[in-house]
């Protein structure tokens, strides 16, 4: 008698899910301890070429499985690493660079000191196996004063401690507190001193008119000193003395490594008594401090204590990366192409290109461009064209028809710090044909400014309720919460004027764009909508198709980050010659490909879900 007739059909087909089910538990069992658990050793730099020319820094806040506007995933952050593998790069020690300034040590000509900041517990378990795998070395820095708060997100002492054993860690500190001084709102209201939860909370209402704890004295809504030298000096030596005694206790010792908050002060602070104070106490406890920030490269000429680092941003494709360390260094590196069968069908015209599944990603040179042209289609007429325009708001992305090889002639369709403009050049001669700033076609509804700064008001005071002391106190922020909400304020549509938030460098917006050039007649559809009027053009030539990114301008940026380089994201391209009927390029994911890509999306999907849960 056959094993599956003791079991009736349903009994069979439940053995039959069942078992199945606990192969995909034990896969995904083995997939999350490969993915946490260490099981090699760091191995130190060596047959690498040595020289004495310096060492670049790059620093993460934080890694996470997924993306955040700070943290970066654990897929861009491989990306990361290994193009700084294939470019050569290893990673030095802090007795590297100690050795370097202080005994004339000589460092590998492609010296790397990686740093991962803020402490974050997720940064540790999702950081190291990308770290394992391409054996380099870096340094945690944490707050002081998370140790004592037990907050879960951060490292304890005790997971420092393992993390030292594994070899793959050294210890930095960003200092005992990140707490803020003399903050004031986009309105000049005073706020005071606050904490980061609570920065976070109003950072929505907030300018850059701001400090950061040990950087000045505390200054009250006039910008007089709260507090005499002396007392200023006492209050940033205390700092000091509670980070030494908290590490000392902990760990063991406070570590030889400080990244001072906040840089590109030009000295160790904004006020010259208060930088004297934190550089004697930098001086005497640490034996390195990385004091500046945008620029990635260390040589022979720069101090110890004023050394310099790159933070790359959560959203840096590779090649930004590789285009910001080529440039600060001026040293070769390997950028990423990507599928070289579909890059093959463009001409690299500036800048660099990687093309990865469905998109192309387009990064300028820095305060340049980067543009592309389709081949073997260099004489074009009438096109229909779809893309998802994939890149930040700040910056330009933008379609060439009708380009001939000079670009003395095209039609020039453009989103430009979310704009959108449409242009055309006849023998040289540009002309703007129409602009539309797409606020305006979403339907975007602003706030007044009386409106705005009533809602942060509001959340100041709710704060500021949160943070009191004493029950007549808290009575007191309860009513002036209430006489705040109850003012009256008008709106735009009564005629006050519009608040109407500054791009900032982070910003994202996809836009799906719609073009078709036919005969003199220029249609766009911007998100499925169309663009209220067709254009005519001159242009009735032929010519080429071509994608362009390009930087614009720093732009704005609460934390005062710098980026001279964009980059542009096309996805889900597709060109058709509307002549011949026929699509000359579809950059879609089709057949195989697809099912492959949305199968791998699902398995880490899962797998996130399952780490994230333990």
């Amino acid at each position: 008698m056959k094993a599956y007739e003791f079991f009736s059909k349903k009994d069979f087909k439940k053995f039959i899910r069942g078992f199945f089910q606990v192969i995909i538990l034990l896969f995904i069992f083995y997939k999350i301890v490969t993915a946490l658990l260490t099981f090699n050793e760091y191995k130190e730099y060596s047959n690498v070429s040595m020289g004495s020319q310096g060492f670049i820094a790059i620093s993460y806040f934080g890694v996470d499985r997924g993306e955040s506007d700070t943290l970066i995933s654990t897929k861009r952050l491989e990306d990361h690493l290994k193009a700084l593998k294939d470019s050569g790069y290893v990673t030095i020690t802090q007795q590297d660079i100690i050795d370097y300034y202080k005994k004339g040590k000589k460092l590998p000509q492609k010296s790397l000191f990686l740093i991962f900041e803020d402490g974050r517990r997720d940064t540790a378990i999702f950081a190291q196996k990308i770290m394992e795998k391409y054996n380099f070395k870096a340094t945690m820095l944490t707050y002081a004063d998370k140790f004592e708060k037990k907050d879960p997100k951060f490292l304890m002492p005790e997971d420092l401690l393992n993390m030292v054993k594994t070899t793959y860690w050294e210890l930095g500190t960003n200092g005992y507190r990140l707490e803020y001084i003399n903050v004031f709102d986009r309105y000049g209201n005073y706020i005071g001193e606050i904490d980061s939860l609570d920065f976070a909370r109003l950072a929505s209402y907030l300018d850059r008119n701001y400090n950061h704890y040990l950087m000045d004295y505390i200054r009250d809504k006039d910008g007089i000193p709260k507090e005499s030298y002396n007392e200023m000096k006492k209050r940033i030596d205390n700092d000091y003395k509670a980070m030494k005694e908290i590490y000392t206790k902990e760990i063991g010792k406070l570590p030889g490594m400080y990244i001072l908050m906040h840089s590109n002060t030009g000295q160790f602070g904004t006020n010259d008594r208060v930088s004297a104070v934190n550089e004697e106490n930098i001086k005497k406890l640490f034996s390195m401090n990385f004091n500046r920030e945008g620029n990635s490269f260390n040589s022979k000429n720069s101090s110890i204590y004023d050394l310099t680092r790159l933070q790359p941003q959560s959203y840096w494709p590779t090649n930004h990366l590789l285009m910001k360390i080529w440039d600060d260094t001026k040293q070769e590196v390997k950028f990423v192409l990507g599928d070289i069968e579909k890059a093959d069908k463009w001409e690299m015209i500036d800048g660099k290109a990687e093309f990865r599944d469905n998109t192309i990603i387009l990064t300028s040179m820095p305060k340049g461009r980067s543009i592309i042209r389709l081949k073997q289609q260099q004489k074009i007429k009438d096109i229909r064209l779809s893309v998802y325009l994939d890149g930040n708001k700040l910056g330009s992305q933008a379609i060439y028809v009708r380009a001939d090889k000079d670009f003395n002639n095209y039609i020039f369709v453009q989103i430009k710090n979310n704009i959108l403009y449409v242009k055309e050049k006849v023998t040289g001669v540009e002309k703007e044909i129409f602009s539309l700033n797409l606020d305006k076609l979403d339907g975007t509804k602003y706030q007044s400014i009386e409106e705005n700064e009533k809602e942060a008001r509001i959340a100041e005071l709710k704060v500021e309720l949160d943070n009191a002391e004493t029950k007549e106190d808290k009575k007191e922020k309860i009513k002036a919460i209430e006489e705040k909400m109850k003012e009256k304020t008008r709106t735009v549509e009564e005629g006050a004027i519009a608040y109407i938030p500054k791009i900032q460098l982070k910003d994202h917006k996809s836009r799906y764009l719609e073009l078709d050039v036919i005969n003199n007649k220029i249609s766009i559809y911007v998100d499925g909508k169309k663009v209220p009027t067709d254009f005519i053009t001159k242009n009735l030539l032929e010519g080429a198709v071509c994608l362009e990114s390009a930087w614009e301008e720093y732009g704005y940026s609460q934390r005062n980050l710098a980026d001279d380089i964009y980059d542009g994201v096309f996805k889900n391209l597709v060109i058709t010659d509307v002549l011949k009927d026929k699509i000359i390029f579809d950059n879609r994911l089709n057949g195989l490909h697809l099912i492959l890509y949305s199968l791998n999306e699902k398995w880490e999907n899962i797998i996130n879900w399952f780490i994230k849960s333990l």
